[in-house]
């Protein structure tokens, strides 16, 4: 299979931001597919809620695995996977995991640092992890295998008292591990935005979130990658609720065909 790797890589460094496309399973890649993306990134909340699981890996990495395959299976996009911790306690064995999505067309994955435990998440030790990423990183050369590595830095998803602070603490850490890019869900200040891409060496991924700049300004502040995450799925799931209530309220199917031509 064809390594596209150095392609992926190349999407961080254009001009323009790459938009990554969040998808939970293959009618939803395929939707992207159509609309010429020219990268998807699965969700782990919307595939994990997609199955009947909380975000969190409360899923086996097998059921997790058998999703992806079929995703990779059936769409040309560039696919990269959220492999939120790793799916495994040792760098030995998320390094092992990594290669099983490498093999079957995987180009990216990104790995957080923080850790769900009794349904409370919470972030991890930023010295630790760094080590953590560049034993990983080690073994994936160690075994020839190229697939870009974006590090999820928690500090303001979990709103942490020194988000940025500590946001920038980890940009340094990290940047220095081998990895290739650096995510940092739930910032949405511009100028944190452009504090944390003013020192990072690594091109910059955020997220959908309320009040977020939109893409010209994210662009302006130096961000390199801007993804959906699970709101999508979230607001697609919404409508659906709201369809079936009004096809239930009506006792008629008419509403569903509205604005539909044949």
């Amino acid at each position: 299979m064809k390594n596209r790797f150095k392609e992926f890589l190349a999407l961080h460094h254009k001009t323009e931001p790459l938009q990554i496309g969040n998808v939970w399973n293959v009618q939803s890649a395929q939707v992207y597919d159509k609309l010429n993306f020219e990268a998807i990134g699965t969700s782990s909340a919307a595939v994990a809620g997609s199955l009947g699981f909380a975000d969190g890996e409360e899923m086996s990495f097998d059921d997790y695995l058998f999703v992806i395959k079929r995703i990779a299976a059936t769409t040309s996009a560039l696919l990269t996977v959220d492999l939120e911790g790793g799916y495994g306690n040792s760098p030995e064995a998320i390094c092992s995991n990594i290669i099983k999505l490498h093999d079957i067309g995987v180009v990216g994955i990104n790995i957080e640092d923080s850790i769900v435990r009794d349904s409370q998440r919470s972030i991890v030790n930023a010295n630790e992890f760094a080590m953590k990423l560049k034993q990983i990183t080690e073994l994936l050369v160690e075994a020839d295998v190229q697939v870009f590595i974006s590090v999820r830095a928690d500090s303001f998803l979990l709103g942490l008292p020194n988000a940025l602070e500590d946001a920038l603490t980890r940009t340094k850490l990290y940047q220095d591990t081998g990895v290739h890019g650096l995510f940092f869900p739930c910032i949405t200040q511009i100028t944190d935005i452009e504090k944390v891409t003013a020192l990072s060496r690594l091109p910059v991924n955020v997220m959908c979130m309320p009040g977020l700049p939109d893409f010209n300004e994210l662009q302006n502040a130096g961000v390199k990658r801007i993804s959906a995450g699970p709101f999508l799925n979230m607001n697609i799931y919404k409508s659906l609720e709201s369809l079936i209530e009004k096809i239930a309220a009506e006792n008629s199917f008419a509403s569903l065909f509205n604005g539909v031509t044949s």
